[in-house]
């Protein structure tokens, strides 16, 4: 986290010294924060990349062009880090379906034989607060991917 901090400071501070040499100085270095952001986010290294991309917003309100370009990669990294977490919540969701299906028939039989233990029940409600809970983030993955689609189909406009 330090680090992440310490080189956003980093950047800013070298963004302002250059950007003061003046206007063309200004979009060379706004388009040099949009390159390594975008050689970041070819590396994987996404949160990088999006704080480069806010220091480049930050730093460079006037630089449009430079911006309207910066928007396009955050939508892309933004759009990768959800479909990534969206397969990971998927097979977790599956994993935690399957144990949460075992667990229910078999406090159903102990049930049936009045042998059902708190230990059971306690086990199979918890498995079923995390399988509610990765239900509830798979949506909202869903949902961002819908919405990041939905910008960019506007933006292409």
């Amino acid at each position: 986290m330090k680090t992440k901090n310490i080189i956003t400071i980093a950047a800013i501070s070298s963004a302002l010294c250059l950007a003061s040499c003046g206007d063309s100085g200004t979009r060379q270095t706004a388009e040099s924060l949009l390159e390594e952001a975008s050689q970041l986010f070819s590396d994987g290294n996404y949160d990088l990349a999006l704080a480069k991309i806010d220091s480049l917003r930050k730093v460079f309100p006037n630089a449009i062009e430079t911006r309207k370009k910066a928007l396009v990669l955050y939508q892309n990294i933004s759009l990768q880090q959800a479909q990534e977490d969206l397969a990971h919540t998927d097979s977790l969701l599956q994993a935690v379906t399957h144990n949460y299906n075992y667990q229910k028939a078999k406090v159903d039989k102990d049930r049936e034989m009045l042998r059902a233990t708190a230990e059971e029940l306690q086990m199979l409600n918890e498995t079923k607060v995390k399988l509610d809970s990765l239900k509830v983030r798979f949506d909202m993955q869903c949902a961002k991917i819908k919405y990041i689609h939905k910008k960019q189909k506007e933006d292409i406009k």
